[in-house]
């Protein structure tokens, strides 16, 4: 196992120095997903929800998440994206399941795991958040990495999609 990075000499919590490390394209991406009932679904596919276009506002929740992971996570360094995308897919064979899935780029000396990761529950909430008036028994989740390409660790990726 290797050593834990994020712990001063004293034990203490710190942020990664990542001044030495050399800049390299990143990419991570995340799923989350929300299983709502047939109400909700017909609403949010037919664009009927009293508080508009759910998909559209949890599209930009998931982006600003992204670019605002550091405030949210304590030892994540701020970082420069340079590209999120954010897109839905239903299921529909047992119960209504809105799968979510979210890419983040950066060119940088860290990776953007935690950005995807971030991004991927904001959009969560915010489905649940505007439809939580038909039905506060929607279930989140899971959520995980499926992907991670840069850095030092190298490529990653998750064999139990």
């Amino acid at each position: 196992m290797s050593e834990f990075t994020h712990f001063n000499e004293q034990g203490r919590a710190r942020m990664v120095d990542i001044s030495e490390k050399g800049e390299t394209a990143r990419t991570a991406v995340a799923h989350s997903s929300v299983q709502v009932n047939e109400e909700i679904y017909y609403k949010v596919t037919h664009k009927e929800m009293a508080k508009g276009d759910v998909l559209a506002v949890a599209q930009v929740a998931g982006i600003m998440a992204a670019k605002k992971t550091s405030d949210w996570i304590p030892m994540c360094h701020p970082l420069s994206l340079k590209g999120i995308d954010v897109s839905f897919d239903w299921e529909t064979d047992e119960a209504y399941t809105l799968h979510i899935e979210v890419e983040v780029k950066t060119k940088g000396s860290t990776g953007v795991e935690m950005e995807a990761l971030t991004a991927a529950s904001a959009t969560a909430l915010t489905v649940y958040d505007m439809c939580k008036a038909l039905d506060k028994g929607m279930i989140i989740g899971p959520t995980y990495l499926l992907e991670k390409t840069g850095g030092k660790s190298g490529d990653y990726q998750r064999v139990d999609r």
